[in-house]
């Protein structure tokens, strides 16, 4: 069966969809998909501490999504990391 490949906004890295954590951007604005299922814009972390350190640092999702995005969205994205 064909595994999907996601690229990292960290480390640019392409990974199995599976291992990394996605980030959707929609009406709402930027939101943790833990199931991966919600519509709209993706973004793919790495489930690693420096990965999601970088994110933070770097501002990458905001970036990526071309839009302010709440703080609170990196610490969404440091306990879902610790969860797995």
């Amino acid at each position: 069966m064909h595994t999907p490949m996601r690229m990292c906004i960290a480390c640019r890295q392409m990974k199995p969809k599976g291992e990394l954590i996605k980030i959707v951007k929609n009406e709402n604005g930027a939101e943790l998909d833990e199931k991966q299922k919600k519509f709209g814009r993706g973004a793919y972390i790495c489930k690693n501490a420096e990965c999601i350190e970088n994110t933070k640092k770097r501002r990458a999702i905001a970036r990526h999504f071309k839009m302010p995005v709440d703080e609170k969205i990196y610490n969404e994205i440091s306990e879902a990391a610790k969860d797995e």
